[in-house]
């Protein structure tokens, strides 16, 4: 879903990373806060005051959503399950999951964590903002604290739809699947709800945009389309998984890999190898030991007029955890490793040699072959 994201910090062990999307969602919200929101609810304030008002409520919804999928991920830890990270995005924020939850128990209370964490902190915010209030605080302080408070619970009850993904589509997930014992199942019944739900939250946005709500109209529109795709697309990956689980990578590579030696210059490799066998990557061997790989981006990173002074084993990348793959790892592994790091090829090795390539491609392909033959079934 998304790419690698910036760093920002890490919590609890867990690693906080922010989308380039996430900054136009901070703009919209600081820009319709001041402009919009707080001048309506307090008026006569000035300027400078309205702006760090939205300033300040962006940063305190980012710190909710945080805590909010930080209550997802503390739970998941509880239970055994892998979280690489918190990621921000425009449209909130995901604890991404590295598998599915052990139980439907597990992906229950999973799911509702975040609910009752937001839940909690509107309550909190609620009763600072009173506090203040009744303290004689001036009107910023209590004003975003007390939007706080609105934006937290209505993230906990937008949550609690029973659509997938959303937190309460997990819910959903979890009661069928402890019902029934079949998570495919389940995991069919959530997403079609959940890709329902996003097809009314277009309407409406379409409703909205015909009745003269624009912005509000083309938002609604947008996590529409969000729902609607996360939750076809988190069927097709249990479909994926399903497939690939407990499948060695070594049977789905390809073992005849073209190879480049590494003493060979950036120009001929571009000359004799890019432009004759038009592949993106080339593995980097000698003496069937696998060095590395180079393609199309380490070959940009060179200037134009040094390719025939720069040499493979100069640009290429290293062999590493992050472009290799043993032939007995189960493929479910190796797609999530595509996944993590962008990369939509992997070098297969066997004991430091160079064996196949597997290919985000050629695992699609699979995939859509396997759905074709089932359909006609």
């Amino acid at each position: 879903m998304f790419g690698r994201g910036l760093p920002l910090f890490r919590i609890l062990g867990f690693q906080v990373k922010l989308d380039a999307s996430w900054l136009i969602l901070a703009v919209l919200v600081t820009w319709s806060l001041a402009a919009g929101y707080f001048p309506m609810r307090y008026e006569g304030l000035s300027g400078p005051t309205y702006l760090w008002m939205g300033v300040a409520g962006a940063l305190g919804l980012f710190g909710s959503i945080v805590f909010h999928e930080l209550s997802h991920s503390l739970v998941a830890r509880r239970y055994g399950m892998s979280i690489r990270g918190i990621t921000l995005f425009i449209f909130g924020g995901v604890a991404e999951m590295e598998d599915e939850p052990p139980t439907a128990q597990a992906e229950f209370l999973m799911a509702i964590a975040g609910p009752i964490a937001s839940a909690l902190l509107s309550i909190s915010f609620y009763f600072l903002s009173d506090f203040g209030l009744r303290m004689g605080m001036d009107a910023p302080v209590p004003g975003v604290l007390g939007y706080l408070g609105f934006i937290n619970m209505l993230l906990a009850g937008f949550n609690l739809v029973p659509a997938f993904p959303l937190d309460g589509g997990r819910m959903l997930r979890a009661v069928l699947w402890g019902w029934r014992g079949d998570l495919r199942w389940a995991t069919r019944i959530a997403a079609n709800a959940g890709a329902s739900f996003g097809i009314a939250l277009i309407a409406f946005g379409l409703f909205n945009v015909v009745t003269g709500n624009l912005i509000g109209g083309i938002w609604f529109m947008l996590i529409g389309f969000f729902v609607r795709s996360a939750a076809a697309g988190s069927y097709s990956q249990m479909e994926t998984r399903r497939f690939f689980q407990g499948e060695p990578v070594r049977r789905f590579m390809v073992t005849d890999s073209i190879t480049a030696p590494p003493d060979i210059t950036v120009h001929r490799l571009v000359e004799d190898y890019i432009y004759r066998h038009y592949h993106e990557l080339f593995p980097v061997v000698e003496d069937s030991r696998l060095l590395g790989c180079i393609g199309i981006a380490e070959i940009r990173q060179v200037p134009r007029e040094r390719w025939d002074l720069v040499r493979v084993f100069d640009a290429m990348s290293p062999a590493s955890p992050e472009n290799t793959v043993g032939a007995d790892t189960d493929a479910v592994e190796a797609l999530a490793i595509m996944r993590r790091t962008g990369n939509s090829r992997l070098m297969v090795t066997e004991d430091g040699r160079l064996v196949g390539l597997v290919t985000l491609k050629d695992l699609l392909r699979l995939i859509a072959f396997k759905m074709d033959l089932e359909g006609m079934g």
